[in-house]
């Protein structure tokens, strides 16, 4: 069977209109155009919805910029500057001074080129760990030729530290690789890819880049955790071993302890000395105690919320 031609012809349109034939024109070629168009906009839409899930790869030229600050974002591997960095002078972290000095020497001996190690912050909550490291971050910078750039790294993401690194190996910049919290849990088999970046992998830690971790844990394990370990596996000792020994990996181990009260009542001056806040020294220890008493702790961080709350009633803005 033939097939079917399209004409524009007159007659012949003319001679099938009287054969009681239909008409045969150029219908066809605008249903296909009108086609092309509709599957061109879905192919559009589904080009970027897969966009949305998965973007891009963003270069590592930001890191070049005058940002002193950066996130990674592991899904769509790529760091995101940020503006203003949440943090407090060093001058302000009491009870912490011999920290302080270790990690801040550290941190200047890396500015310089010079070797550093890995630094894990453990011990006590609220007691300016994470607070420390931004501090003396900032501290170095104030002074350094070629600022540092601090890179926070969040605990999910610890799996992607591998690509991480090996695309910060090719930056310029020297760089501090910051991870709040970290610690493992259950069968959490992560902590072994950071065992291999830290120390001992085939490319190790770059020489750009050192790695600070704060932790609630000495060694990042849960003590019932270890115990299991010991009471349940056939060789206890190396099972046991194989775990703890991801905190041999920094060579740095500062250790942060409850405050006691005078300690306490230094933080709580400190701060509202530093604001402005004007203040009777009783009245405030008073208050501040009061405070502590009614969270059960005494801590730095329990002196900032005490703070904050006395600023508030007073109307005092807590602007450097």
């Amino acid at each position: 069977m033939g097939s079917a031609r399209l004409t524009t012809d007159p007659a012949m349109i003319g001679s099938r209109r009287r054969a009681g034939q239909p008409e045969r024109t150029d219908t066809l070629p605008q249903s296909l155009d009108m086609n092309d168009k509709k599957l061109d906009k879905l192919l559009h839409r589904i080009a970027d919805a897969l966009d949305r899930q998965a973007p891009p790869t963003a270069e590592f030229e930001d890191l070049d910029d005058k940002a002193d600050a950066f996130i990674w974002h592991a899904e769509g591997e790529r760091l995101e500057s940020v503006a203003q960095v949440n943090r407090v002078d060093i001058e302000l972290l009491k009870g912490i001074e011999r920290q302080r000095e270790v990690l801040l020497d550290n941190t200047k001996r890396f500015a310089e080129a010079l070797p550093a190690n890995n630094a894990l912050l453990w011990g006590a909550r609220g007691m300016g760990k994470s607070s420390l490291v931004k501090a003396v971050h900032a501290a170095v910078n104030r002074r350094a030729e070629e600022p540092l750039a601090l890179i926070e790294i969040h605990r999910e993401d610890i799996p992607s530290l591998p690509r991480l690194l090996s695309r910060l190996r090719r930056s310029a910049r020297r760089l501090i690789l910051f991870c709040d919290d970290l610690s493992f849990d259950g069968q959490d088999a992560s902590y072994k890819s950071l065992k291999a970046v830290l120390e001992g992998g085939i490319e190790g830690r770059p020489t750009n880049v050192v790695f600070y971790a704060t932790s609630n844990r000495r060694h990042l394990m849960p003590r019932e955790m270890i115990e299991n370990e010991r009471s349940t596996a056939i060789s206890p000792a190396e099972s046991v071993e194989e775990k703890v020994s991801l905190s041999d990996r920094f060579g740095l181990w500062l250790g942060f302890h409850a405050c006691d009260q005078d300690t306490y009542f230094a933080i709580v001056e400190g701060y509202a000395t530093h604001y402005g806040i004007k203040f009777k020294r009783a009245q405030l220890q008073a208050e501040a105690n009061e405070w502590s008493i009614e969270r059960g702790a005494r801590s730095g961080r329990v002196a900032w919320q005490y703070i904050q709350d006395l600023a508030g009633r007073t109307g005092k803005r807590l602007e450097d």
